[in-house]
């Protein structure tokens, strides 16, 4: 329904951020992330999701597209709802989400308020599951496009690539990003940054 709501910030509380967007004021679940991120009395976009659930329509949103992107990819997770996806998000960067993924590190994940080691597992076990089931299809041909490839090899670059996937990019989009990376003693999570500055 909203794709974007930008505006003036005019209230700032944990876990929400009030937009005045032409006299009208969109209360934002976010994170604490992306609350950090604003001032109050400045303008500021927030990329949304609008989630309805038994006649409730609550309304989320992130200044960052990645960020959105994660929440939704945990949300899809069973055991994992809104709260639980903005407590996760509050603990964590997208892009460490992301290594988090790659790497398996469930501890990151655990260090969010309601996040149980089992729950974090199955949160780590689906996301690399989908991502790579996404990575499959990209590489099958199917669409009859040819992806380029990484003419710079190496575990930090292909994981920044599997970082990017997590984070919704397409594999030829997040290549054509790195490869104007300067990787020289950067480690995955600062590649995956300047990929992303390259993205905008």
């Amino acid at each position: 329904m909203f794709y974007y709501i930008s505006g003036k910030v005019a209230v700032i509380e944990p876990g929400m951020a009030v937009i005045d967007a032409s006299g009208v004021g969109y209360a934002i679940n976010t994170s604490y992330t992306s609350a950090r991120s604003v001032k109050t009395g400045e303008q500021a976009t927030f990329y949304t999701y609008l989630h309805v659930r038994e006649g409730i329509f609550e309304l989320y949103g992130f200044v960052r597209r990645e960020e959105l992107s994660c929440f939704k990819q945990l949300i899809a997770i069973s055991g994992v709802g809104p709260k639980a996806a903005l407590a996760i998000l509050s603990a964590v960067t997208p892009e460490k989400l992301a290594l988090c993924v790659i790497s398996g590190d469930e501890k990151a994940l655990t260090a969010a308020p309601g996040i149980g080691k089992k729950l974090a597992q199955r949160i780590l076990l689906e996301m690399k599951d989908k991502m790579s089931k996404d990575q499959l299809e990209a590489a099958s041909g199917s669409s009859g496009i040819v992806m380029p490839e990484l003419t710079v090899p190496g575990g930090a670059m292909e994981d920044a690539l599997a970082a990017l996937a997590v984070l919704g990019y397409p594999r030829a989009v997040a290549v054509n990003a790195l490869q104007g990376v300067d990787t020289s003693g950067l480690a995955t999570d600062e590649i995956v940054r300047a990929a992303l500055k390259r993205l905008f």
